[in-house]
């Protein structure tokens, strides 16, 4: 693997992100004059300002992610995202001022989205935003578009990066490593297969789902709150959305299920999804280099996971 990133590797990032967003803003016509960035870990996030319109820019990428593989996804995002707009979901929308598709500009691919303003003074209510979550879930329910299984565990990523922090063991250490192996032998398959996950559980619906911690991205806009950011949007089981998230607030998504009309959560396969979903977080060291604040954002994951079943508990 590479050296780590600076910080100034990482302000150069950046700034060449910003660059890029303002640019293909340009030359889709939008009046761009005051470039101010909202967030950067995984993404960088312009409002191009005073035009109003957010660009998402990815930056920190798993490494065998290409232009192409990240349009897809992000066009499968922008569709999803303007069908529940269209539906009446409170969603963050595609910007309507561009053509609704992602743009390459300076080997990056990005989207746009409509700017919100943000209710900075309100703090995240996430026992409220869980029971929400069944609402989304009931109005994804609808989708008619084609979303493939389970993308949002991405497989690929787990593997390769198991591999990658072999050689990595001030990482993780090579008793981690060798447990978290043998658990992705056990957990992989049900994450790449519809017919391997409905013999593990069967009876346990899937559906359209958000893919990444709906609770955790509910934006507070000074009209309401909104679901954001499906990126990893996906079909699976409901309880994709839930993982990691405990008992509390499982119990709450439960209170908008049952008031949906729909199945509540299942405990076996909360087990299947928090182990993957551990699995993930500890496949995310290997991006590390490109983001070294990583490890501290990991860390309480990892040492969580060392007190979980092996496997969720789908194997002796």
């Amino acid at each position: 693997m590479t050296d780590f990133m600076t910080s100034a590797h990482i302000a150069r990032r950046a700034s060449a992100a910003v660059d890029a967003a303002v640019g293909a803003g340009r030359d889709l016509g939008l009046t761009v004059t005051d470039a101010a960035v909202l967030h950067d870990l995984f993404s960088v996030v312009v409002h191009l300002a005073p035009s109003p319109v957010v660009v998402r820019v990815p930056t920190v990428l798993p490494h065998s992610a290409d232009l192409d593989s990240q349009a897809r996804r992000q066009q499968t995002e922008l569709d999803v995202t303007q069908w529940l707009a269209d539906q009446g979901t409170p969603v963050i929308p595609p910007s309507p001022l561009v053509p609704r598709e992602p743009v390459r500009r300076d080997g990056f691919s990005m989207t746009f989205w409509q700017f919100v303003e943000e209710d900075r003074g309100k703090e995240a209510d996430y026992a409220a935003n869980s029971e929400s979550v069944a609402d989304l879930h009931a109005a994804m329910r609808a989708y008619p578009g084609r979303l493939s299984f389970l993308s949002a565990a991405e497989p690929q990523f787990v593997a390769e990066s198991l591999a990658l922090l072999e050689k990595h063991p001030d990482l993780i250490g090579p008793a981690d490593l060798d447990r978290a192996r043998r658990e992705w032998q056990v957990l992989a398959p049900l994450t790449r297969s519809r017919a391997a996950f409905g013999e593990a559980f069967p009876g346990v619906e899937l559906q359209p789902i958000h893919g990444d911690s709906p609770p955790a991205n509910i934006f507070a806009g000074v009209h309401g709150d909104l679901y954001a950011d499906f990126e990893l949007v996906t079909s699976g089981p409901v309880e994709w959305d839930l993982a990691a998230l405990g008992p509390d607030l499982e119990a709450a998504y439960n209170r908008g299920a049952q008031r949906n009309g729909m199945r509540t959560l299942n405990q076996d396969v909360l087990g299947f999804v928090n182990a993957v979903g551990m699995l993930r977080a500890i496949a995310c060291l290997a991006l590390t280099p490109q983001l070294p604040a990583l490890v501290e954002y990991v860390t309480p994951a990892v040492d969580q996971w060392r007190t979980m079943p092996f496997a969720g508990g789908l194997a002796d």
